[in-house]
């Protein structure tokens, strides 16, 4: 199973759940704390350290760290961000229990470490920008409690502004902020202590968010064909846009498709011969082409156009009964029919339909959700949702999200990706694994973790499409 992540609100559940099952929350926060003073054994040699503490469970636990540090050789300062009389709870408890001095206010000061347990992860307020840039500014290592300050647990962006953390420790599983951009380049290294809570939470919890991870693609059977394996059809534009659909079909290609055919115009057509083998070409109408039930995943929008035509030809492909991946051009081309599209796709539920857009494409198909209001994650749930396909939102915390509210963040895509037709490769995996018999879902969360699998075998500036394609 992969890594599942929990929101703010699983977590307290979590928390919750151990405590009826006889964990009492204060054991819980001091393996918290220690679990923090640990990490910092592991990774520093003793120095002077100042502890933010703020006024609730995070800064309980800072008070823990601070403690055992203490307690372990180390000269530490410890800094309440609020008021001592308004702690309450297992806070005041952690708080007593330190015996050295304690600092009002925040005061850098001469200090060689921060650890910051100011906010965690369910802060619901804007953060001071002040207190995020003295601390941003010290030049010094900073160890973020849970999350850094600042940074929202479930959609991964700062309340107003957020501590910029080298190590973050959390406890018992991810949340989708730490994973989800900013919040994954803000947390620096995230670490996941085990602090005693019972596994078997998680099956009571049900989490329908987890970590893209690789999943297995069946092996074709020693006695079969390549039919067996599917057959993939490339829907290419004009003659002059010939490129973008060539890198799909080879990618459907290296991704295990048994067979693969470019559809276009004769001229289109020539064009493409010139460059492939293994690909198949065909002039005929799109309609024809898929009534051979055999051809059963489709890519359309690499290069295809903006316009009625591709409209068409996506109507063509999503009542023809094969499986779909729209990209590009498809997706922009209903930018003002978005009803059309999500009825077309109705249409044939139980017929994988996947939309591959990136952010520009999102923007345009689902206007109202919007990224910057809302979470990433969200917006993909909700887009999916609505268009009754699955969603991969493309970017370096791509998104795969299905209509019914699972989703998959992928976390291994390295920033080459960022390179001219790396979408177009993407689109073409996909289709790959959909025409080999993969649900929509799994085919886009195995397309997403091995695109950026075969990118990491090649990282560097160096990475184009056609060596990610070499990669696969």
């Amino acid at each position: 199973m992969p890594q599942a992540l929990l929101t703010p609100e699983e977590m307290y559940r979590a928390d919750a759940m151990a405590a009826e099952a006889g964990i009492k929350p204060l054991n819980l926060m001091e393996n918290a704390g220690r679990a923090v003073a640990e990490e910092l054994l592991r990774r520093f040699a003793a120095r002077p350290t100042l502890v933010l503490c703020g006024p609730g469970n995070n800064g309980g636990d800072g008070f823990v760290a601070a403690r055992y540090l203490r307690r372990w050789g180390w000269p530490v300062r410890v800094a309440l961000l609020g008021d001592r009389k308004r702690l309450s709870g297992d806070a005041a408890v952690m708080a007593g229990r330190w015996d050295g001095e304690l600092e009002e206010g925040l005061n850098i000061g001469d200090t060689a470490l921060i650890i910051d347990a100011i906010f965690g992860a369910g802060l619901a307020r804007e953060f001071p920008s002040a207190w995020a840039a003295a601390v941003n500014r010290a030049g010094v290592p900073v160890v973020a409690v849970d999350v850094p300050s600042g940074l929202d647990g479930l959609t991964g962006k700062p309340r107003g502004a957020s501590v910029q953390a080298d190590v973050t420790v959390t406890f018992f599983r991810l949340k989708p902020g730490h994973v989800l951009m900013p919040g994954r380049m803000l947390c620096g290294e995230t670490v996941v202590a085990d602090i005693g809570i019972p596994q078997d939470v998680i099956e009571t919890i049900a989490p329908t968010t987890w970590i893209n991870e690789e999943i297995p693609i069946p092996m074709a059977s020693p006695a079969g064909h390549k039919y067996h394996r599917g057959h993939a059809v490339v829907v290419s534009g004009g003659p002059l846009n010939t490129g973008a659909a060539r890198l799909a079909a080879r990618a459907a290609l290296c991704s295990g498709a048994g067979l693969v055919t470019l559809s276009g115009s004769p001229d289109a057509l020539a064009v493409h011969a010139t460059q492939l083998d293994a690909i198949m070409l065909s002039d005929a109408e799109l309609m024809q082409l898929l009534a051979d039930r055999r051809n059963n995943a489709v890519v359309i929008g690499p290069a295809a156009g903006v316009g009625p035509d591709t409209r068409d030809k996506v109507e063509t492909v999503l009542l023809s009964g094969a499986a779909a991946v729209l990209d590009a051009d498809a997706l922009t081309s209903f930018a003002d029919a978005q009803e059309r599209l999500f009825r077309l796709i109705a249409m044939a539920p139980h017929r994988p339909v996947v939309l591959t857009p990136h952010s520009g494409e999102f923007a345009r198909l689902f206007g109202d959700l919007n990224q910057d209001a809302k979470s990433k994650l969200e917006c993909a749930r909700e887009a999916a949702r609505r268009s009754g396909a699955v969603v991969v939102l493309k970017g370096a915390d791509t998104v795969i999200a299905a209509p019914d509210g699972r989703a998959r963040i992928n976390v291994n895509a390295p920033p080459s990706l960022a390179t001219a037709g790396a979408g177009e490769v993407l689109a073409g995996i996909v289709a790959g694994l959909l025409a080999q018999g993969l649900d929509g879902f799994a085919a886009a969360a195995a397309a997403v973790w091995r695109h950026g699998a075969a990118a990491r075998r090649r990282a560097g500036r160096s990475l184009t499409a056609e060596t990610l394609l070499a990669a696969l």
